[in-house]
């Protein structure tokens, strides 16, 4: 199941249901244990520090520990779009798994931990470890189910479609100093964001 979001931005009941959720968190925790039975290294990032950047090779899959890392993607215009907003628990960029380079940067919105192992080893893992290979399979599944509903809310015509499809998934906005990290999540401009807010209130 999935949440889907109507034209003028609401969302259908599934955006308020609990269980999907719950089966994410039950999926992540059960692969972040498997995770950390892996030799791997604890690294820090202070706010604004890259993790990685376009181009750079794929050497290592991180988890998230701690803080924010957004995985940002710059489009022609010079406009960024967040494609994960990674927080303690998340693994940042998996589908790079599979991939010789990076095709988009991650930037730490907040003093971020990490925990780092090598990607030639998830692979070996992967090939050999039936247990792991179904975590990791699941919590591919969960994020394509996340990554659809982020599809359809920067489908949608309007800056308050947008921000209302947010909410009905998000909740409440988050403080002032974060709406720019919004605005990049919902694909549209600080400014444009900025109007639609103060017309709310």
């Amino acid at each position: 199941m999935w949440a889907s979001v109507n034209d003028d931005g609401s969302c259908h009941d599934a955006c308020h249901t609990s269980s999907f959720e719950d089966m994410i968190v039950i999926m992540i925790k059960d692969l972040l244990a498997l995770l950390q039975d892996i030799r791997g290294q604890e690294l820090e990032f202070p706010a604004g520090q890259f993790v990685f950047q376009t181009g750079d090779p794929v050497r290592r899959i991180h988890t998230v520990r701690s803080g924010s890392v957004f995985l940002v993607r710059h489009q022609r215009d010079g406009a960024a779009l967040v494609l994960q907003r990674a927080t303690a628990g998340s693994i940042l960029a998996e589908a790079s798994l599979y991939s010789e380079h990076y095709h988009c940067s991650a930037e730490a919105q907040k003093p971020a931990r990490t925990w780092t192992v090598s990607r030639r080893e998830i692979r070996r893992r992967l090939a050999e470890d039936q247990d792991f290979s179904h975590a990791w399979c699941s919590h591919l599944a969960a994020e394509v189910q996340r990554a659809r509903l982020h599809a359809e809310i920067v489908s949608l015509r309007t800056v308050a479609a947008r921000l209302n499809a947010w909410m009905a998934w998000n909740g409440p906005l988050l403080e002032k100093g974060e709406w720019s990290g919004i605005a990049q999540q919902i694909g549209v401009s600080p400014e444009a964001l900025y109007r639609e807010l103060a017309r709310r209130r």
